[in-house]
């Protein structure tokens, strides 16, 4: 079996396993990567590569100016290849077992501040769709890609009902004042039609991943927030409850972490950030 096609299996062994979609590309783009480099060097067969390939294909990116944070992630990408390998049979012998990861200091969450979170909430306001995208992320602590699967069923009595998705458990999210108001405003709008989609286009349309983030930018910009990406309003929710009081565990089911120690990351960065004890419905 060529290379290629011991790549196509891991591709499917991972998508079998319930990997998130995201993941499954940036294994692919890794390992791709790699491939890439072993057949330059004349590594035709996975077989005839060795630890110091691998060493040096790492090389080669650090030289490229890969972050030791990226090179980091490259590096999870082969280990976990590389078993695949081995439960497979392909190999008998994980060259990659021993490759060490670059060390490197986590880099604190983005977090808004009062100002940058009122300056958003102005800026998008007139756009009622996105106003209310924008409360969930913020209120919620959604993921940005569970926002398109949301249905209207999911969105009442007073729970925002989250489904099972790409290996993340269903979870239940009550809503505040904030958010009530917000997907109000927006579903008082919302384009009649059969789909139970929440959040769609003005032509009935699922509205993507893709769609929000671009919006989201574009606001971010508008509203003067510099150095802001979506993502950074999930870590504002979690960072914001946890400075006011609010148990790990409790943000930990609510942001739906499978590790409370996920959550509990955040603490170490809250002592350096400018976060008053202050609910953000409060704001």
């Amino acid at each position: 079996m060529e290379k290629q096609e011991h790549l196509d299996s891991f591709i499917e062994f991972l998508k079998s396993a319930k990997k998130a979609s995201a993941t499954v590309i940036a294994y692919k783009k890794d390992i791709d990567q790699l491939l890439e480099y072993l057949n330059k060097i004349g590594k035709a067969n996975i077989k005839d590569a060795k630890t110091e390939d691998l060493n040096s294909f790492l090389g080669v990116l650090a030289e490229q100016n890969y972050t030791p944070k990226s090179v980091s992630r490259k590096i999870n990408s082969i280990k976990t290849f590389y078993r695949f390998l081995i439960l497979h049979k392909v190999i008998t012998e994980n060259v990659a077992a021993t490759v060490a990861h670059p060390k490197f200091e986590s880099k604190a969450p983005r977090i808004l501040t009062r100002m940058e979170y009122r300056a958003l909430r102005d800026a998008c306001r007139a756009d009622v769709r996105i106003a209310a995208i924008v409360e969930l992320l913020l209120q919620t602590g959604m993921r940005i890609g569970e926002i398109p699967f949301l249905t209207v069923e999911n969105a009442t009595d007073g729970f925002i009902k989250i489904p099972v998705i790409e290996g993340h458990p269903a979870r239940e999210i009550p809503m505040n004042k904030a958010v009530k108001e917000a997907l109000d405003a927006y579903l008082s709008v919302r384009p009649k039609i059969p789909a139970k989609t929440l959040f769609v286009t003005k032509t009935g349309h699922q509205l993507l991943i893709r769609n929000i983030r671009s919006a989201v930018d574009r606001y971010f910009k508008i509203a003067g927030i510099s150095g802001a990406k979506v993502n950074d309003l999930r870590h504002t929710f979690i960072a914001y409850h946890l400075a006011a009081g609010t148990s790990p565990l409790i943000i930990s089911k609510l942001a739906g972490h499978k590790r409370i120690t996920t959550t509990e990351k955040y603490l170490q960065f809250l002592k350096d950030l400018p976060i008053e004890k202050t609910k953000l419905e409060e704001l």
